[in-house]
């Protein structure tokens, strides 16, 4: 399982709000991920990572770079949580963004 859900936890939905919604699909309950809290690398943490400059061009996407420096498209969520930028939309053609480097060691930090 990935490191964003790793310390999340398994909620059971039972409320009679969704009693209608319930019955139309012949379900009982659902089951729900707790939010779970991710934290920003701490500046002792950062001396352990290092960071790949990336210049943001037309048609970059986060799991674009995640397959290129990662190789994996599963990871696009660590270069955007680095970054403090959630979405594509947050970053303009020719912004620098910083890609932590090795993905085992920010994991190891997001992982807490």
């Amino acid at each position: 399982m990935s490191v964003r859900f790793s310390n999340r936890r398994i909620l059971l939905n039972q409320e009679e709000e969704y009693e209608r919604f319930f019955k139309r699909r012949h379900i009982s309950s659902i089951r729900q991920w707790s939010t779970g809290r991710l934290y920003y690398p701490t500046v002792s943490d950062l001396r352990a990572i290092t960071r790949n400059q990336h210049i943001w061009k037309a048609g970059d996407r986060y799991y674009k770079l995640a397959i290129q420096y990662y190789g994996q498209a599963q990871y696009w969520w660590v270069i955007a949580l680095f970054n403090k930028k959630p979405t594509e939309a947050h970053l303009r053609v020719g912004q620098s963004i910083s890609i932590p480097m090795p993905l085992q060691a920010i994991l190891r930090v997001y992982d807490g």
